[in-house]
Formats: C-alpha cells, structure tokens, sequence
C-alpha cells in the first residue's frame, strides 16, 4: 500500500517530497489499527533490518568481464536472496525525493510476490499481516543483497521496501522493466500483475540496464475499472491527468486522490482492495497450490469511507481531488 501512496507523481522535473507519515496519521487523528503481528513485524523492521542498512566494503573489489556478466551475476544473487523478479536502471533526478541526495549511478529493483491466499478478503487482519510480512521479507533480500555488493568490493545503500528511501520505487520498477502503471497506481507485472513489492539497492557498480516494457497492460487499464468500481473511498480517477506528469510510455498518468485514499487505508487495516480486484491478478498462477482452496475474485468490504483530509501542498505530491 505504500507504493499505491507514493506514486501520484507531480511532472518529471519536479520530483515529489518522501511520504510524511507521521504527518498524515496525524491528519487522521493518529494510528487506529491495532494488529499485534503486524506491529512485531514492522519492530523488527526497525530494530533489526534499520541496523544493518550499512556495512563494511572489502577492500578488493571483484572484476567483472563485460556489462552483462555484471548484471547477469547480481541478479542471480537477488534470487538466491529470495527476489522473484529483479532489474537495473539507471538513476535519474527525477527518482530521487525532493531534499534527498543520491550519488550512486545505479539501481537494483528487486520484487518479491504476496501470497495470493491472504487477499481473499479485503480489508482484513490476513492482508494487512501479508503486506507488513513482504515488507519484512523483501527487506531481508535487499539488505543481504547490499551485504553481498559490498563483500565484492562495491560500497551500496539499502532502499527499503517499507518506503523510508531516498529513491521512488515506483518509477525504478517501471524503468527495470517490471511492467507499467496501472490505473490504481501500482506497477502491474505481466505474469505477476500488481500484487508484489519492491526494494533496491544503489550502487556505482557498472551493469547492463534493462528497459521499460509496453506488454499493453496501459492501454487495458484504459478499458478495466475494476480498481474504479471497487474503490470504497472513491479514490482511484476516472481518467488519466495531463498535470500528472508521463508515465515510461508517455502515457499521462492516473492519479489516485490521496486525500481519500490514506483516510481508508488508515482506518480499515491497510485497504489493499485495489490489488487483488486488479484482473490481472485472476489467472492460474494466482492460486496457492498448497492445500488451500482460493478464490480468483476477493470478498470487497464497503465500509464507511471517513472523511477525505489534505496535508498543504509543500508537503505532499500532486494529487487531483476527486468529486470533492
């Protein structure tokens, strides 16, 4: 759900401000969900992972024969760290976040998927659980990742998934090839669809890069309102916003209303409706084969959607109210 927050871009030459969290649950009146796993998964975040986001850089440093040699070893090691998609980008201002400073040149986008059976229900205790457990595991891969870049020589910092980072996710994902912007404003994989997260690690490590792909999924966004029809704080836009700045395809953008949207994700255990109604979630591969009978389409509650809020402009990305 962070991702979904983060990515209402203002244009390219203007990157947004980091996400003000404490700001925002403020706005709400304070953190109102209480779900003891999740606050022991996000404590270990904080106690354990936090700690280990820097380290030692050996001295000698590994020689690799060409660009792709580079690439293609790296991204092995994110695998065997548990990534299930992984791709390289190179870093431009635009990536960065309004007040952050980035001088490594390349970014490793790792991705890891959510377990289709905990969105079975949406808003519920087992999503909630499922998306603050991915942060965690996700976390555990980028920062052995980072471990590793370092241990061959190659300093490199840990952006992590939960979102306090210094790039933008969403933007990297898209560049590493991981798929394109999807109306609800999450990166939709072409076998994953939008139900994964994502790390990285940036580094001066020379790479081969990947590229953006246009597998059509923009223009199918175009015809499907799932997420539209299914967003209980009427949240997600009718139509693309020209001062939403471009997606990688020169598309403009969707742009959820953020106003609306974080007073329900706040309030109803972190939302998440928008992911599993997404039907490129709906295929073969989003079943749990393991003993668990899953459904293809989620059970939506409509609660009460509380009242929209707004932080002042300086400290939020652009976003358009919708029907308000």
């Amino acid at each position: 759900m962070e991702e979904l927050i983060q990515i209402s871009l203002s244009a390219a030459e203007d990157s947004p401000p980091a996400f003000q969290w404490d700001d925002w649950y403020a706005s709400v009146g304070g953190r109102s969900i209480k779900i003891p796993e999740v606050d022991a998964l996000r404590n270990r975040i904080q106690t354990e992972q936090y700690p280990r986001f820097d380290g030692p850089v050996a001295s000698i440093k590994r020689a690799f024969s060409s660009l792709d040699e580079a690439a293609s070893h790296i991204k092995s090691k994110a695998e065997e760290f548990g990534a299930d998609i992984v791709g390289v980008c190179l870093i431009e201002p635009s990536d960065i976040y309004r007040g952050k400073t980035v001088s490594e040149k390349f970014a490793i986008a790792v991705g890891q998927r959510m377990r289709w059976k905990e969105f079975q229900v949406v808003p519920s205790r087992e999503s909630a659980i499922e998306c603050m457990r991915i942060y965690h595991s996700l976390g555990e891969s980028v920062i052995r990742l980072a471990e590793y870049i370092r241990s061959i020589g190659y300093p490199c910092r840990v952006e992590h998934p939960i979102g306090d980072s210094n790039i933008l996710h969403l933007p990297i994902g898209l560049k590493a090839g991981f798929g394109e912007l999807g109306r609800h404003g999450s990166i939709i994989h072409p076998k994953l669809g939008p139900l994964f997260r994502m790390g990285s690690v940036i580094t001066n490590l020379e790479m081969a890069i990947d590229h953006p792909i246009d597998a059509g999924i923009a223009k199918f966004c175009d015809n499907c309102r799932a997420c539209r029809i299914y967003c209980p704080a009427d949240a997600v836009p009718d139509e693309r916003d020209p001062n939403g700045g471009k997606d990688h395809l020169g598309y403009d953008r969707y742009v959820v209303d953020t106003g609306k949207c974080f007073p329900y994700f706040a309030k109803y255990d972190y939302c998440s409706i928008c992911l599993p109604v997404c039907v490129y979630n709906h295929k073969e591969w989003a079943r749990d084969f393991d003993g668990f009978q899953t459904k293809l389409f989620p059970d939506v509650q409509f609660l009460p959607p509380p009242a929209p809020v707004d932080l002042s402009e300086e400290k939020r990305h652009y976003y358009k109210k919708i029907k308000r």
